[in-house]
């Protein structure tokens, strides 16, 4: 059997000979490429003969995966799967794997280091110091008693909350279904409306669907305290980008923090966000860790063992 990575997974050599090692030791083919390329020939080029395949976040089109004819498995070295064209996979019966769980704790982690850099003007009282000026004008506030809403209730959300507790957070949510796990730690579930309006902080970790694109939209934005900060590290389009500036711009909330847009970074010069006063912007950064890393490798190998022994783990088709 002839397994493809597409793309590097940001792990030293040695880390991906002991996580593939088990592929050439049972005989089967394995060929990593260190450069990424997301022209569809080239990949299928790259992918020929192979039955299994193995990607991070680069797009996997439908002429992409019509164009592996041996192809029967794909393990997807990452949390979301709107790059996949699943609806091809499906089609022709292709088992799809991901690694949801990798990089719960490094997004977690970058949530709160957006609200406190918020909360305490990090980045501008950087600045002022290193113009020999004083902390005056930046007055910050404590993240102890502020009312966190976390919109989904997912690994993400529900590792957000359990920190949010420790920091002594009051915890609401909104949720498509709520966990019995989450009302024990002290979550209150309410309604997308009354979460918006009630919370300090509003921590998004959606996932991308034909539901939640622009659901952080105008008329939700205008619920939310003008005291409030929207924080996304989720996926780019569950937020209406021109209405969060307008917000921004009219005072409508307090900040924002962003990780994720409409399109993977770079983003284009002249970006709507890049004025906006109190807007920390990271370029997709918070599954991002060197821990993370190893961790993904680890389960997307560990997925292609499992599906060559029968028993498929992670599966999502």
């Amino acid at each position: 059997m002839k397994t493809v990575l597409l793309e590097p997974l940001v792990i030293s050599p040695d880390v991906l000979e002991r996580v593939s090692g088990f592929l050439n030791r049972n005989g089967h083919s394995f060929t990593a490429y260190d450069t990424r390329v997301e022209d569809d020939e080239t990949l299928i080029a790259r992918s020929q003969d192979a039955e299994t395949l193995m990607v991070g976040n680069l797009p996997l089109s439908a002429k992409v995966i019509d164009g592996i004819p041996n192809l029967k498995m794909i393990s997807v070295a990452f949390t979301g799967l709107d790059h996949i064209d699943l609806d091809a996979c499906r089609k022709r019966g292709i088992t799809v794997c991901n690694c949801a769980g990798y990089s719960t704790d490094s997004v977690a982690e970058l949530a709160f280091g957006f609200m406190i850099a918020l909360l305490r003007f990090v980045v501008q009282c950087d600045q002022v110091t290193r113009e020999c000026m004083t902390r005056a004008g930046f007055i910050g506030k404590d993240l102890k008693g502020k009312t966190l809403g976390i919109i989904g209730t997912g690994a993400i959300g529900m590792r957000v909350a359990e920190i949010g507790k420790v920091f002594g957070c009051d915890l609401i949510a909104y949720s498509r279904s709520n966990k019995a796990a989450a009302e024990a730690l002290g979550i209150r579930y309410l309604e997308l409306d009354d979460v918006l309006a009630q919370s300090d902080i509003v921590s998004l970790h959606l996932p991308l669907t034909d539901a939640t694109r622009g659901i952080i939209s105008r008329e939700k934005l205008g619920l939310m305290k003008p005291s409030a900060l929207l924080i996304n590290t989720s996926r780019g389009p569950v937020v209406d980008i021109p209405a969060l500036a307008e917000a921004l711009d009219n005072k409508k909330i307090a900040g924002a923090a962003l990780d994720v847009f409409e399109t993977e970074p770079p983003l284009p010069e002249g970006y709507l966000l890049f004025d906006k006063e109190n807007v920390l912007l990271a370029p997709h950064v918070a599954f991002a860790t060197e821990e993370a890393f190893v961790r993904r490798a680890e389960m997307a190998f560990a997925n292609i063992a499992c599906w060559l022994a029968g028993k498929p783990q992670n599966q999502i088709l």
